[in-house]
């Protein structure tokens, strides 16, 4: 064997090569150890063939009167230079990935093209027996050249370096850069890649995304804000609309209470005034859901509050409170203009302190209630405790039980803020069920929305809190 490995070190060094990039291939890429560990076996195996074989790769061949066998001996020196570069790369970057996932690559990839050009030079010098620093001050030379032909490619390469370092980022995350939104789904040596909320795919170099404002909407993981912005006429009081938007903020029951949701004023000019309305949600999918929600319920407490949004449009009809409210009232919109008019002439109203009770759990109540003004709270009970189910605004009922069947009411309603509800007799209200199917109809898709909510409200099971700690640790 050691004869031919003499005789044959290249032939045999080449088979080691072939073998290790051939194995590289075949295993799969989830069994890293065994990878790793195949590559380090065959490149110290191939270390011996070389020394066995008499060949150094820090010395030139040693047979210069024999042309063939020498240039054989340098072949081998060299390949072993780039094997032990592909070797440290390899190592180095399971190093990298393991303290940083997906943010050690684009070093791993510097500290790849450094570990290479090392081991090129000292091929050069070791193997080849090469003049160095002359070759190290001609490729100084070159390498201004190329340094500034290159300069905003490497700008790329070090900002992304500083990016992967400090971390304001990572891939999953949410942010805007410069304006630009997107999910980042890329960040290699030269640029970050983002999917914006439209599918496509923007490409951000990194030198921009280091010197550029950046909003990360993923950090930190269980607080977002999220916020809306309405633009009222000038003449309009503030406090009106302040009033209007802390219901909104209050009605909305996915809003967290601490950080405490706030509104505030924007800017304002002698035409209108801007006002922003913000909180926090847990979680980065409810932004969407809730933003919608809040410029609805800001709607409805707006105009519940008598804001006219335009002061050069007037509406149609000079509608009082009770009659406007029954436009946005769900189970009344079958009911033509007659109907609805000669239904709000027989509403009568009713106001409610912050915090007191309408109806209770199994109070049956005589009329059916509109909430033209402020927030109320919808609780069900669950064993001697009651569990907040959702809350209402403007344009909402409650009190529907007893209007298609006897049930009494499962649920608390209470005001969360100072309220004005109206009051419409159950007797109207069953004379419209007999007359027009379609209020029959949304009355029963109402109840049965409820009944579902509430059903799954109390079929959900507390999350359970995992030991930790020197406690966890007793228990192993």
């Amino acid at each position: 064997m050691l004869a031919l490995i003499q005789h044959y070190p290249l032939l045999i060094g080449f088979v080691l090569i072939a073998l290790d990039m051939l194995l590289w291939h075949l295993i799969a890429a989830g069994r890293r150890a065994l990878r790793i560990g195949l590559r380090v076996g065959l490149f110290l195996l191939f270390t011996g063939v070389l020394i066995s074989a008499g060949v150094s790769p820090l010395q030139p061949a040693p047979w210069a009167e024999d042309v063939a066998r020498n240039l054989l001996a340098t072949v081998l020196g060299i390949a072993w230079w780039l094997f032990a570069a592909r070797v440290v790369t390899v190592v180095t970057g399971v190093l990298l990935v393991a303290r940083s996932s997906h943010t050690g690559r684009l070093l791993q990839d510097v500290l790849g093209a450094v570990t290479f050009l090392v081991a090129i030079v000292a091929a050069a010098a070791y193997v080849l027996n090469l003049p160095v620093k002359g070759l190290l001050a001609t490729s100084g030379v070159m390498a201004i050249v190329i340094g500034l032909a290159l300069q905003s490619t490497l700008s790329d390469v070090f900002s992304g370096i500083v990016l992967n370092t400090t971390r304001p980022y990572q891939i999953g995350d949410s942010i805007s850069i410069d304006g630009t939104e997107g999910k980042v789904i890329d960040i290699d040596w030269r640029a970050t890649r983002l999917l914006t909320g439209n599918g496509s795919l923007a490409v951000i170099p990194n030198s921009v995304a280091a010197k550029a404002k950046l909003l990360n909407f993923s950090q930190p993981n269980d607080v977002h804000g999220v916020s809306i912005s309405i633009v009222v006429p000038a003449s309009v009081r503030p406090r009106r609309v302040i009033d209007a938007l802390e219901k909104t903020l209050q009605g909305t029951r996915a809003l967290l209470s601490n950080p405490p949701p706030k509104v505030a004023i924007k800017s304002a000019s002698l035409e209108s005034v801007e006002y922003e309305a913000s909180g926090f949600v847990a979680s980065m999918g409810q932004k969407l859901e809730v933003r919608n929600h809040m410029f609805d319920l800001a709607h409805r407490h707006l105009e519940a509050s008598g804001v006219i949004w335009n002061a050069d449009t007037q509406p149609a009809r000079a509608w009082n409170r009770q009659r406007a409210l029954l436009e946005d009232v769900r189970i009344f919109r079958a009911l033509s203009s007659d109907e609805k008019d000669s239904l709000s002439q027989r509403m009568t109203s009713v106001e409610y302190l912050a915090d007191q009770v309408i109806l209770g759990v199994g109070d049956t109540s005589d009329y059916l209630l509109v909430i033209g003004t402020g927030v109320v709270s919808a609780a069900i009970r669950d064993g001697d405790k009651l569990i907040e189910a959702g809350r209402m605004g403007p344009g909402e009922v409650l009190g529907v039980e007893g209007l298609l069947d006897a049930d009494q009411s499962n649920a608390e309603f209470r005001s969360l803020t100072s309220c004005l509800l109206f009051r419409i007799d159950k007797e109207q209200v069953r004379s419209c069920l007999e007359e027009r199917q379609e209020v029959k109809t949304a009355l029963t898709r109402l109840q049965r929305t409820r009944q579902q909510s509430s059903q799954s409200l109390l079929e959900q099971k507390p999350a359970v809190i995992k030991k930790g700690g020197f406690l966890s640790w007793l228990h192993k």
